[in-house]
């Protein structure tokens, strides 16, 4: 058999796997996610082997996304570590077999913890599934190695099932983008995240003028405040307008008198604005589809509360 076939063979009986286990769901998932969302405490994932590793992912996810969890290896636990298991946590343990000696060794301690414990295994009839409170069938028709010996199939089933116990709980919560953006501060999932008002000016770093400023005035402001644009706001500090450089080099070709006009008559008029609360990558969106550099921040009086800048997406790595 061609390499190219026997990947294609082995992705073929990984998603079948996936689709089969669609079929098996039933109101003991709806039990599991029950469960997972009332738990007071944090939730305990446990497997051996390469069943382990895929249990560190699904506690990482759980954890990213509301749901505190940490992985415990089983082998370390009954040599001590089994002390981060506390009443009102659940512990979430992964077993193909269901019969991992590590793993049913920690039964007896954990249900004289009164812990709950959500099993995720392929033997329905396993030590293991008998002392579960809520079972969730893996199982799987073969394995994707030619041997019948690597976890493959069961594996992948066991990561996409702990997937979507997470996503459902997601769900359940409620859990929004800002959520997740307090949990991942660092990175490009952190910086995609950013909201406007983590990163605009404020204060007296926001270039303002009035309606009757003159343009000479006007120049000098956005040049101090360096942003390449000044607000324009009324009699009762409300934004009315903005002048930017491009304003200038227009005014420039048409009007070589405009130095003395008056800011109102120069100004563009219903600028471009975004909400504090906005993701930064919202910002950069609006800056991208207008060709703008900049937008102001307005309050609920329609007051300018602060600036955002290209420069500033581009230092804090949105861009």
């Amino acid at each position: 058999m061609e390499l190219l076939d026997i990947a294609r063979d082995v992705l073929q009986k990984e998603a079948q796997a996936i689709l089969a286990l669609v079929d098996q769901l039933d109101e003991r998932f709806t039990e599991a996610v029950d469960i997972l969302y009332n738990c007071t405490g944090r939730v305990v994932v446990t497997g051996m082997g390469k069943s382990g590793l895929i249990c560190k992912k699904i506690a990482a996810t759980l954890a990213s996304t509301g749901t505190p969890a940490l992985f415990l290896h089983p082998a370390e636990a009954i040599h001590g570590d089994l002390g981060m298991v506390v009443r009102g946590d659940v512990v979430l343990a992964a077993s193909n077999s269901g019969e991992t000696e590590e793993i049913n060794r920690l039964l007896p301690i954990i249900k004289r913890f009164g812990v709950k414990l959500i099993s995720m295994t392929g033997n329905l009839k396993s030590v293991l599934a008998q002392n579960s409170d809520v079972v969730l069938n893996i199982s799987v028709a073969e394995e994707a190695c030619p041997l019948g010996l690597a976890p493959t199939c069961s594996t992948t089933v066991t990561l996409a099932l702990g997937d979507a116990l997470a996503v459902a709980l997601i769900k359940r919560r409620g859990f929004q983008e800002d959520d997740f953006a307090a949990l991942h501060p660092g990175g490009r999932l952190g910086r995609r995240l950013l909201k406007v008002e983590d990163m605009m000016h404020v204060g007296v770093d926001i270039p303002v003028i009035t309606e009757e400023t003159p343009m000479k005035m006007a120049i000098l402001e956005m040049t101090s405040k360096k942003m390449g644009v000044t607000s324009v706001v009324d009699n009762n500090a409300r934004l009315t307008g903005v002048i930017t450089d491009g304003d200038l080099r227009r005014l420039v070709e048409r009007d070589t008198n405009f130095i003395n006009r008056p800011a109102r008559e120069c100004m563009t008029r219903n600028p471009k604005v975004i909400s504090k609360t906005e993701l930064a990558e919202k910002a950069l969106q609006i800056m991208e589809k207008y060709t703008i550099t900049s937008l102001f921040v307005l309050d609920k009086r329609q007051h300018p509360y602060g600036i955002i800048h290209m420069h500033d997406l581009l230092k804090a790595g949105v861009v």
